[in-house]
């Protein structure tokens, strides 16, 4: 079992940016892919974006396409999200999760086993 902490997250304005980390340790992230959900007030779990195990292939929600990027350093065991042009919709706590299925790209929670305890964005209007 891999163990996620994140880090990053914080109060911002519209517009800025902001990155989060996702550190691993106990198992090398390089057996995982690895994905960012969040969780918006009042709302259940929704996809953000999701990596394969060697940063071959990504895919992101619609509705952060073009504005967020995924990316990782299996050297470093951390997974990073890198958010640009934030709106106040993007207010959530944010989630890594990590997926042994090493070259999917899921976005259904229940596919990933292993999950951080959460970073709080909040976006100011």
């Amino acid at each position: 079992q891999v163990h996620l902490v994140e880090s990053g997250g914080g109060l911002v304005q519209a517009g800025d940016s902001l990155r989060l980390s996702c550190a691993a340790s106990g198992r090398t992230l390089s057996s995982y892919a690895m994905g960012w959900f969040r969780q918006p007030p009042g709302k259940d779990h929704e996809f953000v974006a999701v990596i394969t195990w060697n940063g071959g292939s990504t895919r992101y929600a619609d509705s952060v396409k073009g504005r967020f990027t995924i990316s990782r350093d299996n050297a470093r065991n951390t997974v990073y999200l890198q958010m640009n042009s934030l709106k106040p919709e993007d207010t959530a706590v944010y989630y890594c999760a990590a997926d042994p299925a090493t070259m999917r790209l899921s976005v259904r929670p229940a596919e990933f086993g292993s999950w951080g305890q959460g970073t709080q964005v909040t976006v100011s209007a």
